[in-house]
């Protein structure tokens, strides 16, 4: 049987390739390859011309709900370039919302779940057919321990099942954990233990965790801290979903990396916004993280069951009715743009050490002698009325902003 794999062509993927690895795919393409298909993966909407055979059938994955329209847009080319395939859609959103997806992309089936012996295959990296990908995707666990009512990943998995091993799987020297609760695993000791042993053997060279650690479980075994730095970890988060009040925990999350000799602007507390949290709430949140010297990953929410998210950030402004915005909590488009800025302003500062931000001294607006003079001058005061002089724009992070 001839498979034709689909990765549909989401939106920011391309500026990403190299990170943004269809692991769902390429274990299904072990598992076909293992079982004497022929396999090939197309990442878009990719001409006859490039693909080497007629499909009997075509695997789609989907991601997020709200990416349907992708999903959709895939299936319709395939079905035209190939009427007699079969199309399967798989995946998240195929999970999540089985009968929507099937009706609205209009596929001949829907695989809901994981692939349960795709699972216990190595991803068939040769699919990507790129040489310059030195990067590898592990999942150690499978669902999560928690129970967040905004989050997907304990309904598409709805138990819990961590590895004892990966030793075996390590083919890249770099690797990034897809797992949704890396540190619930009951095993993750040996799992970082082998993984220690790996870098002092230059196999591997760092891992990150794409969905950051729990902090909880960080809390009740400090010890993992310093595991994780001996395990070749970079750029570790946190999440701090929930209420401003919660900052002593965080702030003891934040020391326990910084004692495990994380550096400040390498850790990164992710922070869901557009949802319960009131703007105003969130803005405290943020300047805590500026007086800790810590970055901010934010993270928009979108209803699990939105199936379209036609945000674009480079708009001032968009009808409330293009995109999810949670209104019961006061949030606003305004709200939404400005947390956003406030972000990645105070990111900027963090990772450069600036004291405030310039959106003039950022674009190169500013003349050589002015940025010169600007530098020479050493006191954050000084510096404040120098740019007032000159009319220069400049924005603190310690103030609020609306």
């Amino acid at each position: 049987m001839n498979v034709l794999l689909v990765e549909p062509k989401f939106p920011k993927i391309g500026k990403w390739r190299n990170r943004h690895i269809p692991i769902g795919l390429l274990k299904l393409g072990a598992f076909y390859q293992k079982n004497d298909h022929k396999v090939f993966l197309a990442r878009g909407l990719l001409a006859g011309t490039e693909i080497p055979f007629i499909p009997d059938e075509i695997d789609i994955t989907s991601e997020y709900t709200y990416w349907s329209k992708y999903v959709k847009e895939a299936v319709e080319y395939y079905r035209r370039e190939y009427s007699n395939a079969k199309i399967v859609v798989g995946g998240i959103y195929a999970t999540l919302m089985p009968s929507h997806c099937k009706d609205y992309t209009g596929c001949d089936d829907v695989f809901v779940g994981k692939h349960e012996e795709a699972e216990k295959c190595i991803p068939l990296y040769e699919l990507l057919g790129e040489q310059d990908i030195d990067t590898q995707i592990i999942h150690s666990t499978k669902g999560c321990v928690k129970r967040c009512p905004y989050c997907g990943a304990w309904r598409i998995s709805s138990t819990f099942k961590g590895k004892k091993s990966i030793i075996d799987e390590i083919i890249k020297e770099n690797i990034i954990f897809y797992d949704d609760n890396f540190l619930a695993n009951p095993h993750v000791e040996h799992i970082l233990n082998e993984l220690k042993i790996l870098k002092e053997d230059r196999k591997i060279i760092h891992c990150e965790s794409q969905c950051g650690f729990d902090g909880d479980i960080l809390l009740k075994k400090p010890y993992l801290a310093k595991k994780l730095k001996k395990a070749g970890f970079v750029y570790p988060k946190v999440a701090w979903d929930r209420k401003f009040d919660e900052f002593p925990k965080i702030k003891e999350q934040i020391d326990l990396l910084l004692a495990a000799k994380f550096s400040f602007d390498e850790i990164s507390i992710f922070m869901l916004y557009n949802y319960d949290v009131p703007f105003e709430e969130m803005e405290e949140k943020r300047k805590k993280c500026w007086e800790w010297k810590v970055q901010i990953t934010d993270c928009r929410y979108r209803p699990l069951e939105q199936t379209y998210d036609n945000y674009n950030g480079q708009r001032k402004s968009q009808k409330e009715e293009q995109y999810y915005i949670h209104k019961k909590s006061g949030w606003t488009d305004y709200k939404v743009r400005k947390f956003r800025e406030n972000i990645r302003r105070q990111n900027i500062c963090i990772r450069y050490r600036l004291p405030f931000y310039s959106k003039t001294f950022e674009r190169r607006r500013a003349g050589l002698d002015i940025v010169n003079l600007f530098k020479s001058l050493l006191t954050k005061r000084e510096k404040v009325n120098f740019l007032q002089e000159l009319d220069i724009d400049y924005w603190l992070p310690n103030r609020n902003s609306l």
